[in-house]
């Protein structure tokens, strides 16, 4: 066997970055820029009214008071997405909406609820043709200057930023309407035995249902690459083998079951006639039988990971393994799931099993400290456990027995339950 470690940065050295394309702002959500993005403008293009309220010259207002209101005549109105014709001059003001370019002649605005503006709404009079001040305010204030957020030139996003939300609002900002990004993976799928049976089919005598195609297909949706499910394979080496070539044109091919010692374990028996093997049996719990290697189709080189068949070993495998790979092909650091501190408040037994203890637990917070339940059972074919799980536990080799009340090292898989 050899650690989860030397398995993880082995699988790292069969995988690269993947080639960039064009893709429309909204379908690039989440992948990875493969360029430096600069703007070809300023934003906001002119300056403009942080609020409602009044554009005026900030002389006008020297010494204004609501015990000393000083009044100006309102020459119009300003709305966003128009340039004010006129100009502002001394002893004037322009009604102003927030977002419209400040008219020329002004250098500050004053809000509606540092006029007599809302009085005048409340009193029913309307607008009038002339406004109380009733604050003295400075050159600039509660006016965005042009190039405020970005001038023309600037270096807005860096390549190998991920595309969040945020930053598809800051390329629309600029007018683009697409990106070049890290392309996705496309990532086959395929479940080996004969006791599998795809959903919508009548279940005969001693078969299951597929679920490990779906929990890993949505493991990969998850990450934003691309689900290829090639569906189930029987256990023999043609049915095995006729699939297996179905995947090649993926970049990279999940199967599950058929990695173990049982003499209908085919997967590393193909995977040696028709690709290689790297190794096959990793020091974890659950998710020993792991076999990694690789396919070839013409000069392309295909990663296959060969997971355990039992559902939690599949999806535990994934998390600690697979995942990495999938996002450095996408651009992205293959980092750990966060981490953390945790007190265990049950015993966690793993006695003479000198593996690494990927235990399925539930992680609460009280306070400022964290808690880590078991989810229940914690055989590795009782799926609901990952269901009820926000966590994993990170037992090192060795440790046989975590009593109660100590402290554990926790990989969380989401927060719903944290903080």
């Amino acid at each position: 066997m050899i650690s989860v470690e030397e398995a993880r940065d082995r699988i790292l050295t069969y995988v690269a970055v993947l080639e960039a394309e064009e893709k429309p702002l909204l379908d690039a959500l989440g992948q990875v820029l493969a360029e430096d993005v600069y703007s070809a403008l300023d934003i906001p293009p002119m300056d403009n009214t942080a609020m409602d309220g009044y554009a005026l010259r900030a002389a006008d207002t020297r010494s204004a008071s609501r015990g000393n209101p000083l009044e100006l005549r309102v020459t119009g109105e300003a709305a966003a997405g128009y340039v004010y014709p006129g100009r502002v001059e001394p002893g004037t003001a322009v009604r102003i909406m927030t977002g419209a370019p400040i008219p020329v002649g002004a250098d500050a605005v004053v809000p509606f609820e540092e006029t007599d503006e809302m009085e005048r709404k409340h009193s029913g009079s309307g607008h009038l043709a002339s406004v109380r001040v009733y604050k003295e305010v400075e050159v600039g204030e509660s006016i965005r200057p042009a190039g405020g957020d970005v001038r023309a030139g600037d270096l807005v996003l860096t390549q190998d930023t991920v595309l969040r939300p945020s930053e598809i609002g800051v390329l629309a900002s600029l007018g683009r309407t697409s990106a070049r990004v890290i392309r996705r993976p496309v990532v086959a799928i395929l479940s080996t035995g004969d006791e599998l049976v795809e959903l919508g089919q009548p279940l005969g005598p001693g078969q299951i249902y597929d679920a490990n195609s779906y929990s890993l297909a949505a493991a990969v949706v998850r990450l934003g690459a691309i689900a290829r499910p090639l569906g189930i394979a029987r256990d023999t080496v043609e049915a095995l083998t006729a699939r297996i070539r179905e995947g090649l044109a993926a970049d990279i091919l999940l199967t599950s079951a058929g990695v173990s010692r049982g003499d209908y374990d085919i997967v590393k028996d193909v995977l040696a006639k028709e690709g290689e093997i790297a190794f096959w049996s990793v020091a974890m719990k659950p998710g020993k039988p792991l076999a990694f290697g690789c396919f070839y189709s013409g000069d392309r080189r295909i990663p296959h990971v060969g997971l355990p068949g039992n559902p939690v070993s599949a999806m535990v495998t994934f998390e600690v393994l697979v995942r990495q790979a999938i996002l450095r092909m996408m651009g992205k650091a293959p980092t750990w799931r966060p981490t953390i501190k945790a007190i265990a408040l049950d015993r966690i037994v793993n006695r003479h099993d000198p593996r690494r203890y990927f235990a399925r637990c539930v992680v609460t917070r009280e306070g400022e400290r964290y808690y880590a339940r078991l989810t229940g059972p914690q055989g590795s074919n009782i799926l609901t456990s990952m269901a009820r799980a926000n966590a994993l536990t990170d037992i090192p080799e060795g440790v046989e027995v975590v009593e109660q009340g100590e402290e554990i090292t926790v990989m969380m898989l989401d927060w719903s339950y944290g903080d």
